[in-house]
């Protein structure tokens, strides 16, 4: 039963690919971007906003910090990813966000002193060549004859800038709530989303764009990270992150169930070198130290 805590929580994000990409013909990327945030706030505030003021004395000396994850979790990931979602697909984007674990390895080696394991560089090559193997469709070559498509390079930034996201939110660890983290950070990226939101030539969103703006707001920026905090309760961080590795498995049978995307064999072999490369790189090799030697001392016998 607790393991249905991540698995649902994979699926509500593989399904916010699905948004990412539907979205492009209904609302600007600025709006939903800016609109997701936003509701999800004040949907937050009633339960957040009285436990925030009451811990403000402990939050503002992180508000700093607060403001820089925010801009990077919520404001430049996130929005990366609706203007992905207009030059390339819901499984692309998925395969390519399923690096995030590996970039989080290379990423805390100068951020919080962390060493490469082999099984880590290893696991790069793997999942790196089969990234290549994948948007190449089946040609590892391709960027010597044709550049990366605006979208797979704009997923790519994205998912870089997640795993520094996650990395940061670990050296700076802070007295606050999950909740709290959260509310402060969504706070603040709906004020660094407004100068975006007001480039858009429509302000307001289309009635068709409400139920994906009303997934992205509940489901995956309130639903899916509760569920999320709960799995790394229940289950601990190391099973919960595993889940991710299912995250374009999810992803890509969506894609082809709502978006009629067709999956190709390039997309089977590059995505199993992914996820097994990113796999490869998560485990951890523990020294297995020779038994100590009994301490033999003479025993005093009366003979």
């Amino acid at each position: 039963m607790n393991y249905l805590f991540p698995l649902f929580t994979v699926i509500i994000w593989g399904g916010n690919s699905i948004v990412n990409v539907s979205s492009v013909s209904l609302i600007e990327p600025s709006a939903m971007s800016f609109f997701r945030w936003f509701f999800a706030m004040l949907i937050l505030t009633p339960f957040c906003l009285p436990a925030v003021i009451k811990a403000r004395k402990t939050i503002r000396p992180y508000l700093a910090k607060l403001a820089f994850l925010g801009l990077l979790g919520m404001v430049l990931n996130q929005s990366l990813g609706y203007y992905a979602g207009l030059t390339t697909t819901a499984t692309n984007m998925s395969l390519i966000t399923a690096l995030v674990p590996l970039l989080s390895i290379f990423i805390a080696v100068p951020l919080l002193g962390k060493r490469l394991s082999t099984l880590s560089i290893i696991g790069a090559v793997i999942s790196i060549t089969g990234l290549a193997y994948m948007l190449g469709s089946g040609d590892l070559l391709f960027m010597l004859d044709q550049p990366v498509t605006q979208g797979d390079g704009l997923m790519v930034i994205a998912a870089t800038v997640y795993a520094t996201y996650c990395v940061l939110l670990k050296r700076w660890k802070m007295p606050l709530s999950s909740w709290q983290l959260i509310y402060m950070q969504g706070l603040f990226s709906v004020v660094m989303l407004c100068p975006l939101w007001l480039t858009s030539q429509s302000l307001l969103p289309t009635t068709e764009s409400l139920p994906l703006i009303a997934y992205a707001a509940v489901g995956a920026s309130i639903i899916a990270p509760w569920m999320w905090v709960k799995a790394i309760d229940l289950i601990g961080a190391e099973s919960s992150a595993m889940f991710m590795n299912l995250l374009p498995v999810v992803a890509a049978s969506l894609a082809a169930l709502f978006l009629d995307e067709k999956l190709q064999s390039y997309h089977l072999l590059g995505g199993i070198m992914v996820i097994s490369g990113v796999m490869l790189a998560q485990i951890k090799l523990t020294d297995k130290k020779p038994p100590a030697a009994p301490d033999l001392k003479p025993v005093n016998s009366k003979l």
